[in-house]
This record gives structure tokens, C-alpha cells and sequence, in this order.
């Protein structure tokens, strides 16, 4: 059994979800295909894809085989593409999905700049809150924030997203400042949409976990809308720095429970697995990554204020 071939057709099959496809992609027969498939089932003993007269659907085992196949695939290919294409001038049309906020708030001036070091280039934005299909929508890459789960993807981390809690001073002189997590629950929460369990927010402090269930008048699947409204003292937000960071650097907003962390997230980007990575795409990857990295500007004087001066110098000699 061809490996490379067996691995490659596995990957077309769960793509095009028919073996024929699949078969007819690769130049070979449905007999042929199905036969590959099946040596590399036994060659792993385990049953990869469930076959029915109607449709194909991926065993648990098959899922997780896919999900690691398709990463190291991807990983082959974008080696292969860059030893073919290292001396290559990124160029043609790029086109990207990104989240509203953070585009209209990081990405303008990134990209401004990045068009200028690369002119032909040519770059179109498609900004949602929705996270869109990359491959039947035709798009390059996409900029994506949380947790990622969608195994047919590749992603790389280009910055943190860390979480702050944060209300209007007037809010806070009205209603009381929380000091405990727990205390949230008697508060107005923003509460973003978007996300798996709207409304419930962790805490961590030390060992000690708290989660709550916020409610309040305002849900919204935009944190620039929560936070403006947070900012009129309609409430507390729960927000990522590179939304919020400005607002409590002004004062309009004051962070709240500063000894006490949300668990963070990051912000990738994502392209599709199975396929090797144009120069063009590579290329910006590699910008926005460089641009931002692990301590990104919108995270500036947010957290220095969690420890004293002195502690905060034995902090960093600790660690090093």
C-alpha cells in the first residue's frame, strides 16, 4: 500500500463525502478507491468510515485519525510550498474573513502596511461576526478568535485575547464595586452572544474557580455595542483588551476584580488543511503575527497595575 496515497485519497473522501468523487479526483476507480481505503483501514485496524447506500460519515475513529492526518498533511505541504516558493513574490487576490471589531479597530492600518510592502497583492475584507466556510466561500484565510474546534482547519496563533471585566465609574458609585465574583450575579451584565454559553463568565484566583450566570438588558453579538453601553453605565461587560483597552485607559470604563483572571483566549489565523499555503497567504500570516505577537499594543498598561512595582520586579527575577 502506497501511505501517502492512502492518506491523500482519506483526506479527498472526507472532503468530497463520496467515494466516486474522491476516485474521480485522484484518476482512478471507485473500486480502486474504496480498495485503498480498506487496506488502510486493516493496515490500522480500526474502521475509519462508516459506509451506508446513502451517505459516508467518519467513525469516532476516523475523526480523530482525520483531524491529525489532515494537521500533518497540511504541515508536508506547506514545506513543499515553501522550498518552491521562498524566491517567489507573494501576489494575486487575497481573500480574507475577519471579525467586525477587531478588523475595524487592528486591522486598517495593519493591512495598510502590508499592501504597501506587497503591491501585487491585492486584498479583499469581508468582515462578520459569523465565522464563515472557508472552503465553500470561497476564502483564503480567516481571522478567528476563541477556541478552536473545527478540525478541517490549520490555525496560527498571531496574539493573545485576554479577557477584562470592567463597568462605568457611575455605575460602580451607584450599584457598589464586586469584590468577589460571586457577587456579580446581583449586578446588569452585557452579555455577548457569540459564544458558546452566553452570559457565563469564569473566574480564577489561585486555585479557587468561580463561574457565574450573568443577566441584564442588553445582549448583543458585537462587543464594541456592550462596551459603549457598559461605557453609558448601563452595566458590567465582560470584553477582549483589544476592544475594551481604550476605553479603560480614558477612564470611561474601570476594571473590576483585578486580582482575579477570565480564562483568555487568542486570536488565529485559520486556512483551510489538506492543500499547500500560497505565498500570498504565508505572507500575511506572517505580518499580522510579527505585527501583534505575544504582547500585543492594546494590552499597554491593562495589567500593570495588578501587582506593586517591588513585587512585580521579584515576579520577573523568579523567572528568570
Amino acid at each position: 500500500m502506497d501511505r501517502y496515497a492512502a492518506l491523500t485519497l482519506f483526506l479527498r473522501v472526507v472532503e468530497d463525502g463520496s467515494f466516486a468523487a474522491a476516485a474521480q479526483h485522484a484518476g482512478i476507480s471507485r473500486a480502486q478507491a474504496s480498495k485503498l481505503i480498506r487496506a488502510l483501514e486493516d493496515d490500522l485496524g480500526v474502521r475509519l468510515i462508516q459506509r451506508t447506500t446513502r451517505k459516508l460519515s467518519l467513525t469516532e475513529a476516523g475523526s480523530q485519525y482525520h483531524a491529525r492526518v489532515a494537521e500533518a498533511m497540511a504541515s508536508l505541504q506547506e514545506a513543499a510550498a515553501e522550498a518552491a516558493q521562498r524566491q517567489v513574490d507573494p501576489r494575486g487576490r487575497l481573500r480574507v474573513s475577519a471579525p467586525t471589531s477587531f478588523a475595524t479597530r487592528h486591522l486598517s492600518d495593519a493591512l495598510a502596511e502590508f499592501l504597501r510592502q506587497h503591491p501585487r497583492i491585492e486584498l479583499e475584507l469581508v468582515l462578520s461576526d459569523q465565522r464563515a466556510d472557508l472552503v465553500k466561500d470561497g476564502f483564503d484565510m480567516a481571522i478567528r478568535i476563541g477556541h478552536l474546534a473545527d478540525s478541517s482547519l490549520v490555525a496560527r496563533r498571531i496574539a493573545p485575547a485576554r479577557l477584562l471585566a470592567a463597568a462605568a465609574p457611575t455605575y460602580l458609585r451607584t450599584h457598589g464595586t464586586p469584590t468577589h465574583p460571586q457577587q456579580l450575579e446581583s449586578h446588569s451584565g452585557m452579555v455577548y452572544t457569540l459564544t458558546a454559553h452566553p452570559g457565563q463568565w469564569t473566574f480564577t484566583r489561585g486555585s479557587e474557580t468561580v463561574t457565574v450566570h450573568m443577566r441584564g438588558p442588553l445582549r448583543a453579538d458585537n462587543g464594541d455595542v456592550l462596551t459603549g453601553a457598559a461605557a453609558r453605565g448601563l452595566g458590567i461587560t465582560v470584553q477582549p483588551t483589544f476592544i475594551i483597552g481604550d476605553a479603560v485607559r480614558r477612564g470611561e470604563l474601570q476594571r473590576i476584580l483585578p486580582d482575579w483572571t477570565l480564562e483568555d483566549a487568542a486570536i488565529y489565523a485559520v486556512f483551510p488543511a489538506g492543500r499547500a499555503v500560497p505565498a500570498k497567504t504565508r505572507a500575511l500570516i506572517d505580518f499580522l503575527a510579527a505585527r501583534f505577537g505575544d504582547e500585543p499594543y492594546w494590552d499597554r498598561d491593562l495589567f500593570e497595575a495588578r501587582a506593586p512595582k517591588a513585587a512585580r520586579s521579584r515576579a520577573i527575577k523568579s523567572k528568570a
